[in-house]
């Protein structure tokens, strides 16, 4: 499988990309709260990801798919919060959102092709 199609190598670009978003927050506009917020959210996808890697069962991986799913949740939320209050460019906030879509799809996929396995029909 070409390693930029998977969920960790998107992830943590995704990371990359929002610790670049939470510098320009912080440094341009001049905000403290939310940025934090988002940073925390959206690099803990990869990290939960990163995590699921080592993980010492099949539960013990699906739980950490579903905090990842649920971050990109809460990363979502950040993001229309801060494109609400004009603190994102539509454009910024369009792409943001739609590469946090993507990889939520991703990990939905993931959770729903596990459990299946799990409880074969």
């Amino acid at each position: 499988m070409d390693k930029e199609k998977t969920v960790k190598h998107k992830s943590k670009k995704y990371a990359i990309r929002i610790v670049n978003l939470y510098k320009h927050l912080c440094d341009d506009k001049k905000e403290f709260v939310l940025s934090k917020q988002i940073l925390r959210s959206g690099t803990s996808i990869g990290a939960n990801i990163a995590e699921s890697e080592c993980a010492i069962s099949n539960k013990d991986f699906l739980n950490k798919i579903y905090i990842a799913l649920k971050e990109c949740a809460e990363t979502i939320y950040w993001l229309d919060l801060l494109f609400e209050t004009d603190y994102l460019s539509e454009e910024g906030y369009l792409s943001l959102r739609a590469d946090c879509e993507e990889i939520r799809k991703m990990l939905s996929s993931t959770t729903k092709t596990i459990k299946s396995a799990q409880n074969p029909q």
